[in-house]
């Protein structure tokens, strides 16, 4: 099991009730955060194909992640392709960051490997962007 126990601790040694108050949103919506990401992760590792690896270079950080996609058909068949997530603290509420590290040729992605797709936008023009959760079940 992932070990979060550092990012769920809050600074004991604050003073004041506006501080105290304060420090205590931000713990209870770190922990929020984490406890989804925790939940979330776990399905992602139980429905990935047998196409896609996922990596967490530091697993005491679910925030940042790599996935390997290997695809074994259609055109990019023999590829593999790395992709970057990065989740912020304010998750669910606003998307993660989804980067391509692999270059490739495709029109919903840049020559940067961001990727266009309003669905990973916090705002879109076709209605259509972000559309958050309200926290694990």
């Amino acid at each position: 099991m992932l070990m979060l126990a550092s990012k769920l601790k809050g600074d004991d040694g604050l003073k004041g009730s506006r501080t105290a108050a304060t420090a205590s949103d931000t713990t209870r919506r770190v922990s929020v955060t984490d406890k989804l990401l925790v939940k979330e992760t776990a399905e992602l590792e139980a429905n990935l194909p047998c196409t896609c690896k996922v990596h967490f270079p530091d697993p005491n950080k679910l925030h940042c992640f790599q996935l390997t996609v290997t695809p074994d058909e259609g055109y990019y068949q023999g590829g593999k392709f790395q992709l970057e997530t990065e989740v912020p603290d304010a998750y669910n509420m606003v998307p993660p960051k989804v980067k391509y590290l692999t270059k490739i040729w495709h029109p919903n992605i840049t020559e940067t490997g961001e990727i266009c797709l309003s669905l990973l936008r916090e705002h879109s023009m076709d209605g259509s962007g972000w559309a958050h959760s309200f926290g694990p079940s």
